[in-house]
């Protein structure tokens, strides 16, 4: 193995004491890439492309040290220095190629500005989608959002869930470099299952906002309807629209309401519509789905139809489990944020919420809110809301997640075939509830 220059080992220091300094660690991954360390200099564009996934020089880093070709087989180097050496080609506006061919001393556009007013435009073009095609009807039928400003890093607490999806889920995709050479293909299901009031939703658009994609949210009410047929051709175009707006994350909510078990459904229309959404998960042409991520969200995982949790569809699952320590204080504090509080310890608010799913903790201010409203009407006097008034409403506010886990143990105990609920079994063993 090649020993490291002083010059290299002294920026690697740097590098470790400014971790988020792209500039410096692309630096030297270079001097690294140059001295024979390869794999090394792969490490640290890796680590960059994280930090930086757009940054044009640590994409053209990381195909010089895996060797891949970038423009008609040329190395990345290659075609830098050529697009620095050839000369800029003239471009011609399309307003100008689209007119008159301009004559010496005639003004074209002068004239075309002074009857604007009065002559119709010559051409009516219909507007283009995202893919280029004509047909703008149907991607605008369904609410696609665009990538929003919700982030994992806002999402309190839930360590072990961030880096679960981190690790499985958003790391290959951040790293286009890496995920060809690994054959990683550009698609994905994940399906997100727990008691209600657990934030499943608000993990599902953060996802969507790290991966900078359009967020398609579905329900059973954008579906399911009365006319034979209908129902599968509005799956059939919920997946259309999400492919021409790639890439785009799809979540389907309720999975249990559309995706059902077959063999429980007294209705052909719903076995249809979930023979529907197989099809769509599996993708008609080779590639078709590519770019286009699918989370689901269910609270009962044992109602949904076992063809849908097989490899290649929504085949990684994912346990969202009531706000640990951490959570529940970003929770408390986002909903005591407007509030008039005074003298509120909230690490000894937090000790009294264990096992409070989010609604809950949401429901507890409110309670502790009204109860010193009641008592500001009853004494005439306005005062602030209290830790006497927080105690007494976590006291009253019960878990809404214990008859979740009441069904759940059950679950665990005579149907983890597979060890389909390996995770949730653990999690009930740490509580001693099983």
């Amino acid at each position: 193995m090649l020993a490291e220059s002083p010059l290299i080992q002294s920026l690697r220091t740097a590098v470790a004491a400014a971790p988020d300094d792209v500039p410096l660690r692309l630096h030297l991954a270079a001097l690294l890439l140059d001295a024979g360390h390869g794999d090394a200099a792969v490490a640290e564009v890796a680590v960059a492309l994280q930090r930086a996934p757009g940054d044009v020089e640590a994409r053209r880093l990381m195909a010089r040290a895996l060797g891949v070709p970038t423009q008609e087989g040329a190395p990345a180097q290659e075609v830098a220095s050529a697009q620095e050496v050839a000369p800029a080609q003239e471009v011609v506006p399309a307003q100008e190629a689209d007119s008159a061919p301009a004559r010496p001393g005639f003004d074209w556009k002068a004239a075309q500005d002074q009857v604007g007013d009065v002559l119709p435009p010559r051409f009516v073009e219909a507007p283009l989608t995202v893919d280029g095609g004509g047909d703008a009807g149907d991607a605008a039928a369904w609410d696609v959002e665009r990538p929003g400003a919700v982030r994992l890093a806002d999402v309190g607490g839930m360590q072990e869930v961030k880096e679960r999806l981190e690790a499985a889920f958003l790391a290959p995709l951040r790293n286009p470099e890496l995920r060809r050479v690994y054959g990683k293909s550009l698609r994905g299901g994940l399906l997100l299952y727990g008691p209600p009031g657990c934030g499943k939703t608000f993990i599902a658009r953060a996802v969507a906002g790290e991966l900078g994609a359009a967020f398609l949210s579905v329900s059973v009410n954008d579906v399911l309807d009365m006319w034979i047929g209908n129902s599968e051709r509005n799956m059939h175009e919920i997946f259309r629209t999400a492919r021409r707006q790639a890439p785009c994350v799809v979540f389907l909510d309720e999975l249990d309401a559309l995706g059902g078990k077959r063999s429980r459904s007294q209705s052909s229309g719903m076995r249809n519509t979930v023979n529907q959404l197989l099809t769509e998960l599996d993708g008609v042409d080779a590639g078709a789905n590519e770019g286009v991520f699918v989370l689901a969200a269910t609270n009962v995982p044992w109602d949904v139809d076992i063809a849908l949790r097989r490899p290649g569809r929504l085949d990684r699952t994912l346990l969202v489990l009531p706000p640990d320590g951490p959570a529940r204080e970003a929770i408390l504090r986002y909903h005591l944020r407007d509030r008039p509080i005074e003298n509120v310890d909230l690490g000894k608010l937090v000790k009294a919420t264990d096992g409070l799913s989010g609604a809950d903790l949401a429901h507890l201010c409110e309670a502790a809110a009204e109860r010193a409203l009641l008592d500001s009407a009853r004494t005439g006097t306005v005062r602030l809301i209290g830790m006497k008034d927080l105690l007494a409403a976590a006291q009253q506010v019960l878990p809404s997640t214990e008859p979740w886990f009441a069904s759940a143990r059950n679950v665990a105990m005579y149907a983890n075939d597979g060890g389909m609920y390996d995770d949730l079994v653990a999690h009930l063993k740490k509580k001693r509830k099983l």
